[in-house]
């Protein structure tokens, strides 16, 4: 009687870890092709519903907390430097010690961050486009 006792305890407790383990594998199966999609959609051009991986934050989201416009590869939207100032005066007023919300400062933060990996690659461009109307010009140094 007891070894039949212990057989079925063997029995439904190999089942049970057995269903444990698929289920954990088809979890971890499911997270990485979402992984690996998320970071298909990472490569395409950048668009301001799509959430930045890194911050996790949307370049709209971004433009309301720092009240600017969306960057453009042309004239208009924010500038660095307009980025900078907003960044500056919002992240004051929020400090901690003056009585400002650790929360909203990092906010601001994440969103100057996320506008920034916006405009960097346009002001790159512009200034590749810059010195390919200005013609190659190399420093030239002479030995004393």
């Amino acid at each position: 009687m007891a070894h039949r006792l212990i057989t079925q305890i063997v029995f439904v407790g190999s089942r049970i870890v057995g269903r444990s383990f698929m289920a954990a594998y088809r979890q971890a199966q499911a997270s990485s092709e979402f992984a690996r999609a998320q970071a298909k959609m990472g490569g395409n051009a950048a668009t301001a519903g799509r959430a930045n991986l890194s911050s996790g934050m949307t370049l709209d989201e971004a433009c309301r907390i720092l009240n600017v416009k969306p960057p453009k590869n042309g004239t208009g939207g924010a500038t660095a430097e307009e980025i900078a100032d907003r960044f500056k005066r919002l992240f004051d007023a929020n400090d901690p010690q003056k009585g400002g919300s650790f929360y909203l400062q990092s906010k601001v933060l994440r969103a100057k961050e996320r506008l920034q990996s916006e405009v960097e690659p346009i002001i790159e461009r512009a200034e590749q486009e810059a010195e390919l109307k200005e013609g190659f010009k190399p420093k030239i140094y002479k030995d004393r």
